[in-house]
């Protein structure tokens, strides 16, 4: 009976899960082969820089018109998809750790998760404001300051992973929790090597 209640529940949370993505599109004005510059910009970004070009590609490529040929905007709104997506997951952590009939165990993992993706949560808003600030003599050390915050952030997340090592935990929580935050650290590693390419970059100027 536990069994059956904890699965409608872990249902019930998913369909309630993910909020709607940054508001953009595409310009009607904008013309067929500016878009297409803009688009292949993205995609070549993506797979010359991070770990996870599929994921890096379709999340950003929607952003296109607004992105355009600039790496800061491409740094940007990879961090604003990463950001919108661990706060989503956070919120998830949050009622996944308030199902009723959950292991004592089980619990105590995903309270840790629920404080240390509120935490990338956190990192991820300051390296959003350091990144909006960084320009002129301050360049290096803000986007110095937005690399450690955003490191930060996935390394909270790879402790949440962590926690849910063990085979002896709840396979349906597990599944949830693993599929999810493996995710946002997908988007966060994706964000930081788009963050360093953009840093190096502007650096080597003149």
């Amino acid at each position: 009976m536990e069994t059956s209640f904890l699965g409608l529940a872990l249902a019930a949370i998913l369909i309630l899960q993910f909020s709607t993505p940054i508001n953009s599109s595409f310009s009607a004005t904008t013309s067929l082969p500016s878009r297409n510059t803009y688009i292949e910009y993205i995609k070549t970004s993506c797979y010359n820089t991070t770990f996870y070009p599929k994921l890096c590609y379709h999340t950003l490529v929607i952003y296109a018109s607004t992105i355009k040929t600039n790496p800061k905007l491409l740094a940007k709104t990879a961090l604003s998809v990463s950001l919108i997506n661990t706060n989503s997951t956070s919120r998830l952590m949050i009622r996944v750790s308030k199902i009723p009939g959950l292991e004592p165990r089980v619990v105590a993992a995903t309270l840790d998760c629920v404080e240390e993706v509120g935490d990338s949560v956190y990192e991820l808003q300051r390296s959003m404001e350091e990144i909006g600030h960084a320009g002129g003599s301050d360049f290096s050390k803000a986007m110095s300051d937005v690399e450690t915050w955003v490191s930060a952030a996935l390394t909270d997340d790879d402790a949440c992973l962590d926690g849910f090592a063990e085979e002896v935990m709840n396979k349906k929580v597990t599944a949830i929790v693993k599929r999810h935050i493996r995710r946002i650290a997908r988007l966060t590693s994706n964000a930081l090597a788009l963050v360093n390419r953009y840093a190096s970059t502007q650096a080597n100027l003149p």
